[in-house]
């Protein structure tokens, strides 16, 4: 039997099914990170060298694998390299490397609720930057999430998070919002595939002069890791941590946004924080109080309340393709 070369290809059928089973895996991916990075900085590594190496490896893994199979994604017009450059700086660098400090100093879940306070921050940039005007059922959100968040930081009890770390997750917040901010900017003329590929790349060469290779712990690196039952060795932590919890994450992300529109898709993100508790309380013994289990209920029924309401892009005109949006860089 013969095949007809000639035939058109068959047209893109998106699967509703198929995009909640790739978001949920990117979430389970990216929500892994800190269960995973956390006993490599318990075993000797800094955050900073937790950051360095799986920022590095992914970068080769995407730039070997985007360069060979769309090698066209990686080409860059002069007049974009400033964006690409904030993207990576603070978008890719500037989150894991605070993530990783803040997972080095508070439980895993606080650290990655801390960060889930982005959507809020993005919220006010563009009421207060672009001047757009926001729902009041929005601001309520704003309302809910920072009600969610001072519980978690057990404001009720003069502050019991440690100082540095809470500053870290904020901080990680803020690289986050710029993350989405210059992603949706970016996304506009080039491929998102292409955005994260030089925005680890970037990131890579940034965190890499903090913690340049040669300078890691050898004998950390071959040391025995606690991860729950088990002692891997810390490289093949650092090995997973990059491979599932980023490369995997952003691949996952970014192929169910064809199936799924980016407010749904940004919701079941919103998952993330409870694999990632669950994962800490599995691995590492890091458990919530009830509190800070209420607070992040809280934080997270608001940030909903936020993504739902955000006010939507400007419809794209017959000839004018729509981009696709960026996923979350935990």
């Amino acid at each position: 039997m013969t095949t007809d070369v000639s035939a058109p290809p068959r047209p893109f059928s998106p699967s509703q099914a198929r995009g909640l089973l790739l978001i949920l895996l990117a979430s389970v991916c990216f929500g892994s990170s800190g269960a995973i990075g956390k006993p490599a900085m318990l075993a000797g590594l800094a955050p900073e060298q937790v950051a360095a190496a799986r920022i590095a490896l992914s970068a080769v893994v995407l730039a070997l694998g985007v360069g060979l199979v769309r090698p066209a994604l990686l080409r860059v017009r002069r007049g974009e390299w400033r964006l690409l450059a904030g993207y990576g700086l603070l978008g890719v660098a500037g989150v894991q490397l605070l993530y990783f400090v803040a997972v080095s100093r508070v439980p895993v879940g606080v650290a990655i609720l801390l960060e889930f306070t982005s959507p809020v921050l993005v919220a006010l940039w563009v009421r207060f930057v672009r001047r757009v005007r926001l729902p009041r059922v929005m601001w309520a959100g704003i309302g809910l999430a920072m009600l969610g968040l001072a519980m978690v930081a057990q404001v009720h009890q003069g502050l019991r998070l440690d100082g540095l770390g809470l500053l870290a997750g904020l901080g990680a917040a803020l690289c986050s919002a710029a993350y989405f901010l210059l992603g949706e900017h970016g996304v506009a003329s080039r491929h998102p595939l292409g955005m994260v590929t030089w925005g680890m790349i970037i990131g890579a060469v940034a965190v890499c002069a903090v913690a340049p290779p040669w300078t890691w712990p050898t004998e950390v690196l071959a040391a025995p890791a606690a991860f729950g039952p088990w002692r891997p060795p810390v490289w093949l932590l650092l090995v997973a941590v990059a491979l599932v919890s980023t490369v995997l994450a952003y691949l996952a992300g970014i192929t169910a946004l064809r199936h799924l529109p980016a407010s749904v898709a940004s919701v079941l993100a919103l998952g993330e924080p409870l694999v990632a508790t669950g994962l800490a309380w599995a691995t590492l013994g890091e458990a919530l109080t009830w509190p800070q289990l209420l607070g992040a209920a809280v934080l997270l029924g608001g940030a909903t309340v936020v993504q739902l309401t955000s006010p939507g892009k400007r419809p794209p005109t017959p000839a004018e393709p729509l981009p696709e949006p960026t996923v979350r860089p935990e």
